[in-house]
């Protein structure tokens, strides 16, 4: 630098503002004080983000489990709803099909001069869990159709040995009557209550099988000139033993009258397990009630019948206004 009074010039010293003993850091520390942002609103710190991904972390999880849930229970009742609709359809099309197949029952040969009369098949009409006491049912018919048999064998030889005519002719008319009549009345409605869960067919069972239970307890009791052999005939025929033979066909009709009795005792617990099988699926009188409308209203014979009744009540209301 010149000074323009003295016409020379000068240069300012670099020692000259030099402090020794100043802080050498304190330069740098202002400058990086002046350089920093100020932490506030503007830049949130990584420990406030950090904390605030972790508290929004859970809410998605939580969103996204009830979200797979609902989409896994639709899935489920979809899967569910096909399988009764398959379930439903393999039903009718089992129905349909033994529409369709020859009758098979009673087996007869095919020769003979009367054709069966229904089919039937329960390892192939009845649900699994509803096969046993179906095939229940039907020993037990097969039971009262074999007494029905020994019980024309011992009138017959009460006939022989002591001329009990009335019996024997009796014996002969049970069996020929009592065995179809309770494969139709009490049977059938059975197998085909099973097969399709029809209540009305389960109030037909119940009615008719009590019958079928009241008069094998009146056969095995055996009242004389009804037509059994039961434990009063049997008694009677052992304790008269007027001749040799007397004995023996007092003791053939005995075992009968057993069998009788043992029939009875089984067709009560059948009778009890059905009926607590019925109520356990919810069913009552009313609801077989409305199946029986139902059905009798699906008749078309019915329908037409019934037309035909409200027809004419309504042309004889018309034809009593008018004159």
């Amino acid at each position: 630098m010149q000074d323009p009074s003295r016409g020379y010039s000068f240069e300012m010293d670099p020692l000259a503002d030099y402090n020794p003993f100043a802080n050498p850091f304190s330069n740098n520390q202002t400058t990086a004080s002046l350089d920093q942002k100020p932490q506030g609103s503007s830049v949130p710190s990584t420990s406030a983000v950090s904390a605030k991904q972790e508290k929004q972390q859970p809410q998605k999880q939580t969103s996204e489990s009830i979200a797979d849930f609902e989409k896994r229970q639709e899935e489920l009742e979809r899967k569910a709803q096909e399988l009764q609709r398959r379930e439903e359809e393999l039903q009718n099309s089992v129905l349909f099909n033994a529409a369709k197949k020859d009758k098979n029952w009673p087996p007869l040969p095919s020769k003979f001069c009367v054709e069966p009369c229904f089919y039937q098949d329960i390892n192939v009409e009845i649900k699994v869990e509803f096969q046993p006491i179906v095939s229940m049912i039907y020993y037990i018919w097969i039971a009262h159709t074999c007494l029905y048999v020994l019980n024309v064998g011992g009138c017959l030889g009460l006939f022989i040995q002591m001329g009990e005519g009335t019996m024997f002719g009796l014996s002969i008319l049970y069996c020929f009557l009592f065995t179809p009549a309770s494969y139709l009345f009490w049977f059938r409605p059975a197998y085909k209550a099973f097969r399709s869960d029809n209540s009305f067919n389960f109030m037909v069972f119940f009615v008719f099988f009590f019958a079928q239970l009241v008069a094998t307890v009146i056969q095995a009791v055996g009242l004389p000139n009804l037509g059994t052999c039961g434990f009063i005939v049997a008694l009677a025929a052992i304790g008269k033993q007027e001749s040799p033979g007397d004995l023996a066909i007092g003791i053939i009709v005995l075992v009968i009258a057993c069998g009788f009795g043992l029939v009875a005792l089984g067709d009560f617990f059948l009778l009890v397990r059905v009926s607590r099988l019925y109520r356990s699926t919810g069913a009552s009188f009313s609801k077989a009630r409305s199946e029986f409308t139902s059905g009798v209203m699906r008749n078309q014979h019915v329908r037409q019948a019934t037309s035909d009744a409200i027809s004419s009540a309504v042309r004889v209301q018309m034809d009593n206004i008018v004159n």
